[in-house]
């Protein structure tokens, strides 16, 4: 696999690249940690609050032998009290990666025109591509395969979405998604993962209906129905997505095997109805690890 200069997309990489990362994931999940990352430093630069994005870079790197530095919004001040094209080249002296959390993905593609180490999105509005591979990996944990499986996304088409649907694309897996007509994925990224999908001979199922797209799922999954940034439009999007909650009656919609996911945190009573997270069929926790 060829090391990339940035991964700010789950499409910057392809299909095989994926699969020798879910594989060697796993595989370094089974052995003692090795120093593979020995006297390396990665800084994590966060504009957005993390609980496991920034807990699972600092472990792996703290087990890989090597060292994290995180920046608060406070510290660095990215875009307002230093240009990103700054902190970019100013990092690069310091540090062998920069891991990028940001409300704009402009922001990413400024830290990665101009760093000379690579940059990983550790989230942005526009994707979070991280998020999908370690769902791949509990995937392929779960459900021994990926490519053929369906996969069934409800709610809003916001950055988690689009990773997934685009990582899915590349190796094989059916995606379905609900979501109310204002808040589909955008057009250029259903005309990517199409293209995608094209060459995987993955199935793509774009509906308003989320009992339809659950039918027949061997996974399903959801996210918070108001992204954080987006805090104001909170009450319309409740309203919005009110028909959108997974929970019993819509679980049993999919396959008697199939599983639940969640990225977390969770909006209990919304996205989610009581007890999903807790339900015999979630493997949110092990999709966290």
């Amino acid at each position: 696999m060829a090391t990339p200069t940035a991964l700010l997309s789950v499409a910057d990489l392809s299909a095989s690249d994926i699969w020798e990362l879910v594989k060697k994931a796993g595989s370094l999940k089974q052995e003692p940690a090795k120093p593979y990352l020995q006297g390396k430093v990665a800084a994590l630069l966060f504009e957005k609050p993390s609980l496991r994005t920034r807990v699972s870079f600092d472990v792996a790197m703290w087990q890989m032998g090597g060292h994290t530095v995180y920046l608060s919004p406070n510290e660095v001040g990215l875009g307002k009290r230093e240009r990103v094209q700054d902190v970019a080249r100013t990092l690069s002296r310091y540090v062998n990666c920069i891991v990028a959390r940001t409300f704009s993905h402009q922001t990413l593609r400024l830290l990665a025109e101009h760093a000379e180490v690579p940059v990983i999105n550790a989230l942005s509005d526009h994707e979070h591509p991280c998020q999908a591979l370690g769902d791949l990996l509990t995937i392929f944990e779960k459900k021994g395969k990926l490519q053929g499986l369906n996969l069934t996304f409800i709610g809003d088409g916001n950055n988690v979405a689009t990773s997934l649907i685009l990582a899915a694309s590349l190796v094989g897996i059916n995606f379905a998604i609900a979501s109310p007509p204002a808040y589909s994925l955008q057009e250029t990224i259903i005309q990517q993962a199409k293209t995608l999908a094209s060459q995987s001979h993955a199935d793509l199922v774009f509906t308003s209906d989320p009992r339809l797209a659950a039918q027949n799922a061997d996974i399903v999954y959801t996210d918070v129905w108001t992204s954080m940034g987006q805090e104001a439009e909170a009450e319309v999007r409740r309203r919005a997505f009110a028909s959108y909650q997974v929970n019993t009656q819509l679980l049993s919609l999919a396959k008697k095997d199939a599983v639940f996911m969640h990225p977390l945190p969770a909006h209990y009573g919304e996205e989610v109805a009581d007890g999903i997270v807790d339900h015999a069929r979630s493997i949110v926790f092990d999709q966290a690890e």
